[in-house]
Formats: C-alpha cells, sequence, structure tokens
C-alpha cells in the first residue's frame, strides 16, 4: 500500500470523504488520491515521492507556477508582522488600487477569503441595487457553492452526478433561472417574460466548470444589451478567467464592461483571496456605507494580500501571456495529434492558459454536449497520464492550466506521454 492510500484511509474516518473539497477524491477517474506534499515550478510532488508535471495548479490560481520565490517571499515577511489584525492595512489599499488599474469596471472593490462569498456577495448588492429577487445563470456553470445558484451547476456537482445539492429549500432554488450557455435567443425569451424580475444575470465569461466551454460570438454582448435594456446588472463570474486569459479580466480581452465582477484564485497568489466589485453608485450599498451587510474575520488578511499583490506585480511586470498562450496552443495541438493517430475521438476547447480534453467527437459549446463526452474514457486517460508522470484534473469536467514554470520540455514530455496513454484508452 502506497503512503498516499495509508494517508487517505486514515483520512476518511476524520474528514468527511477523506477530503475537504470533493474532487479530490478521486471518485471521478477511480483509485485513491494522490496525497501532495510539495510543488516548485511546475512540478507536483506526493506522499510517497513521486513528481508530476502538474496541469491542474490548485484549480488554476498558480499561473506562475508552485512556490514561486518571490511570491513566498512576500507572504513569509507578511507572516513576520503578523497573520491577522482584524483591522485595516496599507496592503489592502494597494492591491484594490492594483485590481482598480488592471480592471478598469472595478472603480469599488470588496475583498473576501474565497470566490463563493465573492459570488454570494455580489448577487445580494445586485437584488438590493435592483429591487428584485431572480437571477440568471447558465446550466454547467459553477459560482462557488451558493444555495440558489446550485442549480445545473458544473465543476464538482457535474463530476459527481448531482446537479442539485441537498440541504437547498426550494424556494431558494426557484429564485435562479436557468439556460442554456451560449443560447442568446433563450435570454431575450426569458427576458421578454420576466425582465422586471430579474435582478442580474451571471456568467462565466469563458466557462471552465464544465471543462473550457467558449461563449459564441455575440452572446456576451447580447447578454450585456440584454440587461441593459431590461434595467438588470450583468454580472462576470472572473474567479477563474480574472488574469488567466491576460493582465486583468476577460472583460478586457472581450471589450465588455459589466457591472458587478468576481475574482479569486490567482489574484491571491496561490493563498485563500477573492474580491468582488463593480459601479461606484452599485458597490457603495455594502455596508459601511450603504444597507447590505457583509463582513469577514479574514477577510483582506494580511498574509494573503501580500501575496496576491506580489502575484500581480509580477505578471504586470513579466506579462508572460503571449508564452503561456503559444504553449498552450503547442500542447493542444500535440494532444490533438496524439489522439488522432491513436483513432481516440476528442475536442480539445481552450482559452489562453487553460483547456478540456473532452473524449468526444462533436464541438463541446453548452452543458448538453459537454455531458456527451465519456467520463469513464476520461478516467482511463487520467490514470495512464499519472503513471507517466502527468497530473491532469481528475475529472473530465474541469480546466486544465499551463504556468509560466512549464518549460518547452514539459510539453514535449506530456505530449510523448499522451501518445502512450491515448494507446490505453
Amino acid at each position: 500500500m502506497t503512503r498516499s492510500q495509508k494517508l487517505f484511509s486514515r483520512a476518511q474516518k476524520v474528514l468527511v470523504g477523506g477530503v475537504n473539497s470533493p474532487v479530490r477524491a478521486f471518485r471521478a477517474v477511480g483509485g485513491a488520491p494522490r496525497f501532495a506534499v510539495e510543488g516548485s515550478g511546475c512540478r507536483l510532488v506526493d506522499a510517497d515521492g513521486r513528481a508530476y508535471i502538474d496541469y491542474c495548479l490548485s484549480w488554476g490560481p498558480l499561473i506562475l507556477g508552485h512556490a514561486r520565490p518571490e511570491i513566498a517571499a512576500a507572504a513569509a515577511k507578511a507572516l513576520r508582522r503578523g497573520s491577522t489584525f482584524g483591522a485595516a492595512t496599507e496592503a489592502e489599499v494597494e492591491l484594490a488600487e492594483e485590481l482598480r488599474r488592471a480592471i478598469p469596471s472595478l472603480e469599488r472593490v470588496r475583498l473576501t477569503s474565497s470566490g463563493t462569498e465573492a459570488v454570494m456577495s455580489a448577487l445580494r448588492v445586485a437584488r438590493a441595487a435592483t429591487s428584485r429577487d431572480l437571477i440568471v445563470k447558465f446550466s454547467g456553470c459553477y459560482h462557488g457553492h451558493v444555495d440558489s445558484l446550485l442549480v445545473q451547476a458544473g465543476s464538482g456537482a457535474t463530476t459527481l452526478g448531482v446537479p442539485d445539492s441537498a440541504g437547498v429549500p426550494a424556494a431558494w432554488a426557484r429564485t435562479t433561472l436557468t439556460l442554456p450557455y451560449n443560447d442568446l435567443e433563450a435570454a431575450r425569451r426569458t427576458f421578454s417574460k420576466l425582465g422586471g424580475k430579474i435582478a442580474a444575470v451571471i456568467v462565466e465569461p469563458f466557462v471552465g466548470n464544465m471543462g473550457v466551454v467558449l461563449p459564441r460570438p455575440g452572446f456576451l454582448e447580447g447578454l450585456r444589451a440584454l440587461t441593459k435594456r431590461h434595467k438588470a446588472l450583468l454580472i462576470f463570474d472572473e474567479v477563474i478567467t480574472g488574469f488567466r486569459l491576460c493582465y486583468g479580466g476577460a472583460q478586457n480581452a472581450l471589450g465588455i464592461t459589466p457591472d458587478l465582477t468576481t475574482l479569486g484564485k490567482i489574484v491571491g497568489g496561490g493563498l485563500p483571496l477573492a474580491a468582488y466589485g463593480g459601479r461606484r453608485e452599485i458597490m457603495e450599498l455594502v455596508a459601511p456605507l450603504g444597507p447590505v451587510y457583509q463582513a469577514g474575520t479574514l477577510s483582506g488578511n494580511p498574509v494573503a494580500v501580500a501575496a496576491g499583490l506580489e502575484c500581480l506585480r509580477l505578471l504586470r511586470r513579466d506579462r508572460p501571456y503571449r508564452g503561456l498562450n503559444e504553449a498552450t496552443t503547442r500542447l493542444v495541438a500535440g494532444l490533438l495529434g496524439a489522439a488522432r493517430a491513436a483513432k481516440v475521438p476528442v475536442r480539445v476547447n481552450s482559452a489562453g492558459s487553460m483547456f478540456t480534453v473532452f473524449f468526444c467527437d462533436s464541438p463541446v459549446f453548452d452543458y448538453a454536449s459537454a455531458k456527451k463526452a465519456d467520463a469513464k474514457r476520461y478516467a482511463r486517460f487520467f490514470n495512464a497520464m499519472l503513471r507517466e508522470g502527468v497530473y491532469f484534473p481528475p475529472a473530465q469536467f474541469e480546466a486544465a492550466f499551463l504556468s509560466a514554470a512549464h518549460r518547452p520540455k514539459d510539453v514535449d514530455r506530456t505530449i510523448l506521454a499522451a501518445r502512450r496513454a491515448f494507446s490505453k484508452v
């Protein structure tokens, strides 16, 4: 029995399912999860001393790789001054200023500790700003474990085959209208019937939580026009895409300005930190200026803020996006070539440095088409790649990521591993 297997056996006696987040349990791919002990650059090392080229990267935050020395040093320096104060700090101001410079739509910002908190708070603000209750989301888009949004959610909910969570009151779920992603006509019909009751539309501009799915031309622009016409708010969930596709948000690359934005993952530099923000008049509804209450003892934690601020400064200085995109394009081409050689039908969707290998032979453009992918075949592929020393996300319906620490030799090795893995699925 490996050390990871022994640890998982111990964990199941004290942790729910042996994990602290469901997808980590490897139920979608089988076998015991690998217990991580160390990360460096693009390498992840498990409890048995096995090293992997990591394309999970803590589900997206590590755009500069594991244990980037400057980020580690910034966090360590902050920790020496104190782990938390429950009081305002100058670094919080600096991080908010950095965010606003990078994403102009963030006229006012509030820091939180998780993407779920950011989304939950943004929805509360949207309802207060519009005096309406209904929220529109899209099937397969996951916005954290907010009660009212666990309706046809992606991410782990899709992986586990549980589109709706137990414990969510039916009345709360009824405040959410779920539409097909990329279906602008469905959104128009919904607004024609219920536009006066809809507070906001929340959407991942590039989806990462049913696997990577790209917006069709005109879809997001159409949502922006619809929400303006009906005086509803448009919320971009950029927890994944914020600083992933370019410096700033996907909204910068798309030229679309939402009313509110949620951020997480990269903005914390690998530590628990998230944010939401938007137009000044909307955000000033939040306490202490307005009636929308939201608070958090560890919001703006000084250690997390130091890590996030250093990460963003490095991204602004180095602008690694061209290299990241080129490496991803090369990897995607290699994966497709390996699959063709093995006569395995796959589609690979990618946006910037995020991608997903779907085991299907038709385009993936929404939740229904993503669900046609063969998750069992992906599980065999995942385990074959794991044996080759490559760590992909342990679920078909998740995004994989590259970091600035991935070198051409890592991409080459991954393509060679994929050639062998596709022959075994």
